[in-house]
């Protein structure tokens, strides 16, 4: 299985220890979503924007874990989208995105040279 990630859990960022075991499969820019700047991670919801994201291979206990790293929080659900790499999962944000800057890149890792 695969999963496309988009922000904390990318390389090198605050949660990419949670991919250590993972095997990474590409970049690629994903039409239809906005991202925006929760703080510490971010919010990825349907859009018509465009979001920088890499995609992994992962097994089922790193589903397990990154289900639990998601659902301590309660904020995201999880769902099967389409990339070059075949079938992916990857984690929405369920709540309003209302007061929160959008990340006009669409790239977490470009949120800070971004004016507000």
């Amino acid at each position: 299985m695969r999963i496309i990630v988009y922000g904390s859990l990318r390389s090198k960022q605050g949660n990419s220890h949670w991919m250590t075991n993972a095997q990474w499969l590409g970049e690629h820019e994903l039409a239809g979503y906005h991202i925006y700047n929760l703080g510490h991670y971010p919010a990825a919801i349907p859009g018509k924007g465009m979001i920088h994201c890499e995609v992994y291979r992962i097994n089922s206990s790193i589903l397990a874990e990154l289900d639990e790293l998601k659902s301590n929080t309660k904020d995201y659900k999880r769902e099967l989208i389409h990339t070059p790499y075949g079938s992916a999962w990857i984690y929405l944000y369920k709540h309003s995105v209302d007061g929160y800057p959008r990340i006009n890149s669409g790239d977490w890792l470009k949120r800070l040279n971004e004016k507000l």
